[in-house]
């Protein structure tokens, strides 16, 4: 039986179902994405959802969804569904199915009546094409299939409308048609691999519903333009292949490129599994250049985002060469950034003063999980040439003071991944000295030195030493408080008490100024305080302005976003001190963390974690519905996990 299926009575109730949500990436930036019964609820959900760089720099969708009619004997049974308004849905074309599983590939179970039908889709890989096939497994009478195609031609943040400029022209192609709606988009090409009519009907269907953006206050209903609909016969035991995308192909080749798709991806059979092919989703390929993607629907390649995820979606896989791939990329924008030149490449958020000290925290790990002579002989210099730009006072967003700590103007604008702001000003203004930013310095400063031993270069290591330990010194003084937790940042003479996670960071690093006794008092503390079976909240229940719940319009959300919502890849950190305060003892406690964290594979982004919870009961899954960070932990700490069974 496949890990991720569901029954007949799960995909019935649309209450159970529509929440549950399913992504399928290219590595081009292209995606689709809907939801189990193959009802869109968000703008960002379609079929075939492709970058247009020649219009902007956003994704847009083409072909927002595809409903399909079985006709036998005159009569029609429709399989589609869509929200409308007066919360009516139509034309529940869910209560079909009769299962859903998602092995190597989404397929869906339909019965109408005597047949049986198959839907299984694919999306190519670095090609902007959704394959669909259709496979007949059984029917008494002869069946004929009917597939209605709904455009869109619009970007992914905002909603399109019935209009006099939208073009209704399309030419026929081989097996199908191409048509474009707007002048600057790429032509959409539907066909199929056997001859088929297209009965050109066109129609806008009104009124079409995404509650998902109207939880969240945004425009949310749309007219949808449907040009007509192709129809023809299938026997049982045939399998039909249904391709939309922007060139034109052989159809006589569809139903090879599927068998290829369907052949290089793995199945999806347990939890490990799952987040392997939920890591590769996040790549992205352009121009020669190799990214990794935030999250999706929505995101893209952000450098904070890019260097905490990408150990744990290519190193924790022993997927080396991935990760040597991004850091060439990488490794561009930080010497751009350094010479002071415009970064040249699709990384966003370079200047945010802590993704230095995070790009060596991530080349760090390649020490740890590959080895230290890798990584001395690829990024050695690299890494000596940031230390080097930090200490000399170059960096525009960072200040070296003579106690050894850095200190980040974060008063007026977010500058730390705690970065939500209300009315152009941060809701958590860190500021001055910040934890997590001098736990990092600190390591930073203690792997160069440990890589500049490994090339003999002792004279240097040791001056890199000496900082580090002035730095060490003054850390504790400065974030260590009589409780036995880490202040979360000092400027000037506020000091900020309130618990927060940013501390377990410290506390994880393979180089850190506290001792063991001392992780353990941070420790304790974030299991009575911030530990929850989804991850680490980012604010006590304790602290002054807690605010768990992320829901409502942006203001409130974005006041909700680090004010107690649970984030799961601090669990990485959390979890990596517990080894370290506990070893071999502290294996079973791990092992336990991810019980709560599994069950999410069936809920919200099927197969993967979504950006954040809420920080009480439920814990409902918020924000975007696949999100690097988050996957990366979990792989991170299996392959720790490992490494200590292994031993």
């Amino acid at each position: 039986m496949s890990y991720l299926r569901f029954d007949k009575n799960q995909m019935v109730n649309l209450q159970e179902s529509l929440p549950k949500e399913i992504l399928r990436t290219n590595k081009s930036g292209a995606y689709s994405c809907s939801t189990i019964v193959d009802c869109n609820t968000r703008k960002y959900h379609g079929l075939l959802v492709v970058p247009v760089p020649e219009i902007d720099d956003d994704n847009h969708v083409l072909l927002s969804s595809l409903d399909e009619t079985v006709i036998q004997h005159g009569a029609q049974f429709n399989l589609g569904l869509h929200k409308y308004s007066g919360d009516v849905y139509s034309p529940n074309g869910h209560k079909y199915i009769r299962e859903w599983t998602w092995d190597k590939l989404p397929t869906t179970i339909y019965r109408v009546g005597g047949v049986i039908l198959k839907k299984e889709r694919v999306f190519q890989h670095f090609e902007n094409r959704i394959l669909i096939r259709y496979t007949l497994l059984d029917a008494h009478s002869a069946t004929t299939l009917r597939l209605r195609p709904f455009l869109a031609f619009r970007s992914v943040k905002e909603c399109t409308h019935e209009n006099s400029v939208a073009s209704r022209d399309y030419q026929k192609v081989s097996c199908g048609i191409k048509t474009r709606m707007y002048a600057g988009y790429p032509e959409l090409f539907m066909q199929l691999n056997k001859k088929s009519e297209f009965i050109f009907e066109p129609n806008w269907y009104h009124g079409i519903e995404y509650y998902k953006e109207q939880e969240l206050g945004y425009e949310y209903s749309e007219d949808l333009y449907v040009p007509g609909y192709f129809e023809f016969d299938i026997k049982k035991g045939e399998s039909v292949v249904f391709a939309a995308g922007v060139n034109e192909l052989k159809p006589k080749d569809l139903p090879e490129i599927f068998d290829h798709e369907y052949e290089v991806h793995l199945p999806r059979k347990d939890f490990n599994n799952c987040l392997i092919m939920a890591a590769h989703q996040f790549h992205y390929e352009k121009n020669g250049e190799t990214y990794i993607i935030a999250g999706y629907p929505w995101f893209k390649c952000r450098a904070r985002d890019m260097f905490v995820s990408l150990p744990g979606l290519t190193l924790a896989i022993d997927e080396v060469d991935y990760y040597e791939k991004v850091m060439v990329t990488a490794e561009k924008a930080i010497r751009e950034f350094i010479a002071g030149k415009p970064i040249s490449v699709n990384i966003y958020e370079f200047d945010k003063p802590d993704i230095l000290l995070w790009a060596t925290w991530c080349i760090h790990q390649y020490a740890r999980l590959v080895s230290l002579d890798d990584a001395a002989k690829k990024y050695g210099e690299l890494v000596n040439l940031i230390v080097n730009f930090i200490k000399d006072g170059h960096h525009p967003g960072l200040t070296l003071h003579d106690n050894g700590l850095l200190h980040a103007d974060g008063r007026e604008e977010a500058v730390t991944w705690m970065n939500s702001q209300v009315n152009g000003h941060p809701v958590v203004p860190r500021s001055g000295y910040i934890v997590e930013f001098n736990a990092l310095w600190y390591n930073a400063l203690m792997f160069n030195a440990e890589i500049l031993t490994s090339q003999g270069r002792f004279s240097e290591a040791s001056a890199c030493s000496a900082l580090a330990e002035k730095t060490g010194y003054a850390f504790k003084e400065t974030f260590l408080n009589h409780h036995g937790y880490l202040l979360d940042y000092v400027d000037g003479d506020y000091i900020s008490w309130s618990v927060r996670p940013n501390m377990l960071i410290a506390s994880s690093l393979e180089y850190s100024p506290l001792t063991i006794a001392e992780r353990k008092k941070i420790l304790d503390i974030c299991t009575k305080e911030l530990l929850t079976p989804k991850g680490i909240r980012s604010l006590s229940p304790k602290s002054g302005g807690y605010n768990p719940i992320y829901e409502g319009g942006q203001v409130q959300r974005d006041s909700a976003y680090h004010q107690g919502t649970v984030w799961p890849w601090l669990s990485g950190f959390y979890l990596e001190t517990c080894l370290k305060v506990y070893k071999h003892s502290g294996l079973s406690w791990v092992d336990r963390q991810f019980i709560g964290l599994e069950e999410e594979m069936f809920y919200h982004g099927i197969g993967s974690f979504p950006e954040l919870f809420d920080g009480n009961p439920p814990f409902r899954g918020r924000g975007a519905i696949s999100f690097a960070m988050n996957v990366a932990a979990v792989l991170r700490v299996n392959k720790v996990l490992a490494k200590y069974y292994n031993y």
